[in-house]
């Protein structure tokens, strides 16, 4: 079982290494969703993800887009998974993300890359998911 630590991490970076690792077998664990940050200013951030979430279509087929940080990350990792087929729909039963770390994963080592770190940004802006869920009326 691998747990990643979100905090301060790149959600795109973060979950192309966890959709990785399960498809390879592994269980994989994300805490402190409402910590992954996503890159870009915050007018951008935040007009891209109303845009996605107030979009219409067709009501019985169409996404569903969740406020709450642990679900939005789970469906980047999700969207980084060939889940149509029985592999990737197996990887994504695999992954489970939280909002702060669960009793049950205080004391386990926690994996923080070095890749997805928010220091590898070139710039300062970025919004944290939880601020996103949060403008857009998600109760954290």
């Amino acid at each position: 079982m691998k747990i990643y630590d979100g905090a301060g991490m790149i959600l795109g970076r973060l979950a192309s290494a966890a959709a990785k690792d399960a498809l390879l077998g592994e269980d994989v664990n994300i805490v402190n969703c409402e910590k992954v940050v996503i890159s870009g200013t915050k007018v951008q951030t935040f007009a891209r993800q109303t845009q996605r979430f107030n979009r219409g279509g067709y009501p019985l087929k169409s996404q569903d887009l969740s406020r709450l940080p642990d679900r939005f990350v789970r469906r980047i990792v999700r969207g980084m998974l060939p889940w149509k087929v029985n592999r990737g729909k197996e990887a994504w039963r695999r992954v489970m993300c939280y909002i702060g770390v669960p009793p049950g994963l205080q004391d386990a080592e926690k994996i923080r890359l070095e890749k997805a770190s928010v220091q590898k940004l070139p710039s300062l802006n970025y919004v944290t998911v939880g601020e996103i869920c949060k403008h857009l009326g998600g109760k954290i």
